[in-house]
């Protein structure tokens, strides 16, 4: 039986979640927030899956950082739909990506510390 990756699978999740969101966006023609939201949104897991096959352990690290990099631009585009009156703005799409966040930071943390 093959184990799930928990991270792996959070990803995709959201990463389908923000497609579906940014159809709703273009829906509205809100063109520019949600094409960057799409490339930042479904980057995250693209880096996460990518470090599944670091070749090293600072190359894994290097590759989760960039995940948490689109994560906290993913995070700047909902904040502005969020804000914003004109804007459709959808509450568990913050919450997953919060969680998903705690979860790099963490596995960040723990491969830094198993690196020294």
């Amino acid at each position: 039986m093959i184990k799930k990756n928990a991270v792996v699978e959070k990803s995709i999740e959201f990463a389908i979640r923000i497609v579906e969101f940014c159809e709703v966006l273009e829906e509205r023609r809100k063109y520019v927030v949600a094409t960057q939201l799409l490339k930042a949104g479904t980057s995250i897991g693209a880096n996460i899956h990518e470090a599944q096959n670091a070749e090293s352990k600072a190359d894994f690290i290097h590759k989760m950082k960039i995940a948490v990099k689109e994560l906290e631009e993913a995070k700047y585009w909902l904040v502005i739909c969020e804000r914003s009156k004109s804007y459709p703005y959808e509450i568990h799409l913050k919450e997953s990506i919060d969680e998903l966040g705690l979860i790099l930071y963490k596995i960040i943390s723990t491969a830094k510390r198993h690196s020294r």
